[in-house]
């Protein structure tokens, strides 16, 4: 079979992706962007491992062979499952090989926001901690995470992780279902407006759908509470980006962590770009799943999802 792995660095230069070569003649490309790319690439192959690039009638009409797309990923947004189901193409994806280090990103920022962490760094390093005639400082209010509440969008493998480390911290944790059909019960089930006003963390762990695109606007910004933070690590139109600007300006929340943007990599003109403080807001380039444990996992489940298609078997089929 010949194996065409469309964008091989999404996983990283220092990750092997030598396996596929057990299971096929594989092709690799460094990153493949647009349209016309994909068309040329995919033309000759009979499995195609992709993660952004686009997966649809006018990228695959020309590649007769194709019988396999495998994401590189969870997510497949990038692929038209009703035209593969009309094609019969087998689309798999890899689950659950980045929960625990999304989790761990997700207090990553959340601490670093609320400890003041980039504060602190800099006012040693800056020499004003050298110049002070006491041992300690906390000029800059922080506070416990025992006692506060942590509030959470998305209660799938990664929420529910999130939810044991807040509560491990001392938290009460509240929820919320976007689709309403959500069966976890360890945790209390709020609604929105609940969510929003009662949360001093608000944690956001959603696909990205009709129901959760701009979940986050000025509304929402203007029900949190003053002193909450948020931090997205789902997907960034969840959150409006333009909104969460002007509330970080006017100082309608404490501040907010991303790992995710509308559009990636940031835009200049995203106005989140012009936010320099580092104690109001820290972003990370999409990076929360990218520990060289969770790479390793994604492209061993690749290769096992091919594996298991080989033998005629069914494994983390999408459709």
């Amino acid at each position: 079979m010949n194996i065409v792995v469309l964008e091989r660095n999404s996983v990283g230069p220092d990750i092997s992706v030598e396996c596929f070569s057990e299971l096929g003649t594989v092709t690799c490309y460094t990153n493949t962007v647009t349209m016309q790319e994909v068309r040329e690439r995919v033309k000759n192959a009979d499995i195609i491992v992709a993660n952004k690039s686009p997966m649809c009638e006018e990228s695959l009409k020309d590649a007769p062979n194709v019988k396999m797309i495998c994401e590189l990923a969870t997510g497949y947004d990038n692929c038209d499952l009703e035209y593969c189901k009309s094609r019969g193409i087998r689309v798999t994806n890899v689950v659950d090989y980045c929960s625990a280090m999304v989790a761990q990103h997700t207090f990553t920022l959340a601490l670093a926001l609320s400890q003041k962490l980039p504060y602190y760094d800099n006012y040693v390093k800056s020499g004003a901690y050298s110049a002070q005639d006491r041992f300690s400082n906390f000029d800059c209010s922080f506070y416990e995470l025992e006692g506060k509440t942590w509030g959470i969008v998305g209660m799938g493998n990664i929420g529910k992780r999130v939810a044991k480390i807040a509560t491990a911290f001392g938290c009460k944790v509240i929820f919320h279902s976007v689709t309403g059909k959500s069966t976890v019960t360890e945790y209390q089930q709020v609604d929105k407006e609940t969510l929003l006003s009662e949360s001093d963390f608000l944690s956001l762990h959603c696909p990205l759908s009709d129901l959760t695109r701009n979940f986050i606007d000025k509304k929402a910004l203007q029900q949190m509470k003053p002193m909450a933070y948020l931090v997205n690590v789902a997907r960034g139109p969840v959150v409006n980006n333009t909104d969460l600007y002007e509330a970080l300006e006017a100082g309608q929340i404490a501040g907010a962590g991303l790992d995710v943007l509308e559009k990636e990599p940031l835009e200049l003109t995203n106005p989140l770009s012009k936010v320099k403080d580092s104690n109001k807001l820290i972003i990370t380039p999409h990076l929360a799943w990218g520990s060289v444990e969770a790479r390793r996992r994604c492209v061993e489940g690749v290769y096992e999802n091919i594996k298991a298609f080989q033998r005629g078997e069914e494994r983390n089929v999408v459709i």
